[in-house]
């Protein structure tokens, strides 16, 4: 499919280029310690090199006050290149002591003033993205945390666009989603009333009542949010960015950059290990999958345009890859196990290898015979040897997560990107380059190469080093591997043959047959 070309926003626009607009311009951002907001904070200081400040809301944790967590932030990987480069850039990141969970986001009276006196461009991306998480703790982070948000960005003097991070599947409900914001499934402020007032344990209740046909606090929480931000946003210029399930970076700054076990990450590393083989899902339907990195693009320049083109309201924009580049769970699942094989994890369990099926029955059976059997089995002699069994509860916590994604495996969804095109027309070449979202540009093949490189680097901590003997092992396990699956045959075949008079009296026929055939053979 043809990627998106070049252009202007029109006649009697002198065109700004992206970094140009956040020369001297100082930018807030919530979420900057997460897996997005790290790589938003690296784009920007690398891309933008005339930015001002970045400021970051961060809060103690741990026994960490937020110096330790900024110093600890900046030495990962994901910053080397700025590192080594221009280290001076990181002198801009200035830590703001908050909470997203508190009133005011836990911002200081003189740091609101501050921020309100000099920040011109504010990225929202905290947000709990756990599928699980307890409804009223969703409630209070991506819906109170929003709204907090909100009535901070009124109080600033030169807001010049608030980009809000949503999700593509906040309308999950609907087979097709456009780039608009949908009546939300329950009223905000009730729901808001309901988790304030009664008791935790009588909210967990009727949370399933209340989340409807959505999967999760998750979708539930953000829909709602996003009604929200319509209501109280009057005339501040906003975007809204929706990113399906976002994986490692595809380019920058390194290639196969992650750092958390969310989403398809950790059933992924596990299928590496060799402790997991089944999962329930749909191979046919599109994996809406996005790279990091493309949604930061994206985010940075929708800034651009909500300022340059503020009197067009809230714009949504639907960051996906299944209408322009799709791939199907199959092909994910297959490329990945061609990559875990030719670059695997050092202390594999067993061969990687099994399958994505959409047969409930076919995929218990196999989760109890190639998942749990051997989980108890191994936890049994840990016992004996007197080390701490742990498989069964890594089981257990594999199959929670893999339960989580049942609905977006099973499932297909449609979601229009005619805004992100329009955007993307709108870019000149270099900046199209430089801040490139275009997801027609996207090599699945090789891309799914470095996410696997990317989890065994960033996760598990693998050195390069180590890959020759990992080599080395894989290919005795792959043997043991298969003589196990010749082992199995010939046993269950020999059960069945002692037992069944039927069966012998068939396979003395075939022999039989093979006997006279090979006779007539030698004749002729």
């Amino acid at each position: 499919m043809a990627s998106c070309l070049g252009g202007h926003f029109g006649p009697g626009h002198d065109y700004v280029p992206v970094a140009e607009f956040y020369a001297d311009k100082s930018v807030f951002v919530t979420g900057g310690t997460g897996f997005m907001g790290k790589v938003l904070v690296e784009k920007l200081l690398r891309s933008c090199p005339k930015i001002k400040k970045i400021y970051l809301l961060m809060r103690p944790k741990r026994g960490q006050d937020v110096a330790s967590r900024l110093a600890e932030l900046t030495q990962s990987p994901l910053f080397e290149t700025l590192r080594k480069d221009r280290p001076q850039e990181l002198n801009k990141i200035v830590p703001i002591v908050g909470d997203i969970t508190e009133p005011e986001l836990g911002i200081s009276p003189a740091d609101q003033s501050m921020l309100c006196q000099k920040v011109s461009v504010v990225f929202h991306s905290a947000a709990t993205v756990k599928f699980d998480e307890k409804l009223k703790l969703s409630v209070t982070i991506n819906m109170l945390g929003t709204q907090q948000l909100v009535q901070l960005c009124h109080r600033m003097l030169g807001l010049e666009a608030l980009v809000h991070v949503s999700t593509a599947y906040c309308n999950c409900e609907r087979e097709r989603v456009e780039e608009t914001v949908y009546a939300p499934p329950a009223h905000p402020e009730h729901v808001v009333t309901l988790v304030q007032t009664l008791p935790d344990d009588l909210v967990d209740r009727i949370t399933p009542d209340l989340v409807g046909d959505r999967p999760n606090t998750y979708t539930f929480t953000k829909a709602l949010a996003e009604d929200m931000l319509i209501r109280e946003c009057g005339n501040l210029p906003v975007a809204i960015v929706r990113p399906s399930i976002v994986l490692s970076s595809v380019r920058e700054p390194v290639k196969g950059w992650v750092d958390n076990w969310n989403g398809p990450n950790g059933i992924i590393a596990a299928v590496g290990k060799g402790i997991f083989r089944t999962m329930l899902g749909t191979g046919t339907r599109v994996a809406d999958l996005v790279p990091v990195d493309t949604v930061i693009n994206l985010m940075i320049v929708c800034a651009w345009r909500t300022h340059l083109r503020r009197g067009d309201g809230v714009i949504v924009y639907n960051c996906c890859t299944g209408q322009r580049n799709p791939i199907t769970w199959q092909t994910f699942v297959k490329t990945s196990f061609k990559y875990m094989r030719k670059h695997p994890f050092s202390e594999v369990v067993w061969y990687p290898g099994g399958n994505i099926t959409s047969n409930r029955l076919l995929h218990n059976t196999l989760a109890l015979l190639q998942h749990r059997a051997p989980a108890t089995v191994v936890d049994f002699f840990a016992k004996l040897s007197g080390s701490k069994p742990m498989m069964v509860r890594v089981q257990n916590k594999l199959e929670k997560a893999s339960s989580c994604l049942e609905y977006f495996t099973t499932r297909q969804w449609a979601f229009a990107d005619d805004n992100v095109q329009a955007l993307c027309t709108a870019l000149s070449l270099e900046d199209r380059n430089t801040f490139d979202f275009d997801v027609t540009n996207i090599d699945w093949d090789a891309y799914i190469e470095s996410y696997v490189l990317g989890i065994r680097r960033f996760l598990f901590k693998e050195s390069p080093d180590t890959l020759p003997r990992s080599r080395k092992i894989l290919r005795r396990l792959h043997i043991v591997h298969i003589l196990t699956q010749v082992a199995a045959v010939f046993f269950l075949w020999r059960f069945l043959f002692s037992r069944s008079n039927a069966l012998r009296s068939v396979w003395r026929r075939i022999v039989d047959m093979l006997t006279r055939a090979a006779r007539l053979l030698a004749v002729a």
